[in-house]
């Protein structure tokens, strides 16, 4: 897990079939550290709890628990991939991990790209 854990910066994200506005990526930050995630707009955080990842063949199993904010009570799963310092995460907002990446209409997915911000690789600033 420690090569998942930083500060992610969303470039990209699509939800059924929508593009997220860029005001909306510039102040979004995913910060993932130990066991624990943040999801922060501006100075707000607006979801966080616990996630855990299961490394595989052709990528990463995520799970994300919320425990506070928009998605407090709900398991999030997810998949991903991780090249050089690009992540990309596929969540099954449906409750279902998802078979690919897609933030397609009717997918019942979320696709988020990534960038880890520079100058902290660990997550362990305060973010």
């Amino acid at each position: 897990m420690d090569t998942l854990t930083g500060t992610w910066h969303p470039l990209r994200a699509e939800l059924d079939g929508e593009l997220a506005p860029k005001e909306a990526l510039d102040a979004m930050r995913l910060i993932l550290s130990d066991d624990h995630y943040r999801v922060k707009f501006g100075r707000e955080v607006s979801d966080q709890g616990a996630w855990s990842a299961t490394q595989e063949s052709t990528g990463w199993q995520l799970t994300l628990v919320g425990k506070k904010g928009v998605n407090a009570g709900r398991t999030l799963p997810a998949i991903a991939q991780l090249r050089g310092d690009r992540l990309r995460i596929c969540f099954g907002l449906n409750g279902q991990r998802p078979n690919e990446f897609t933030g397609a209409a009717n997918s019942g997915c979320y696709l988020v790209n990534y960038r880890r911000e520079i100058g902290n690789p660990s997550g362990s600033a305060a973010a």
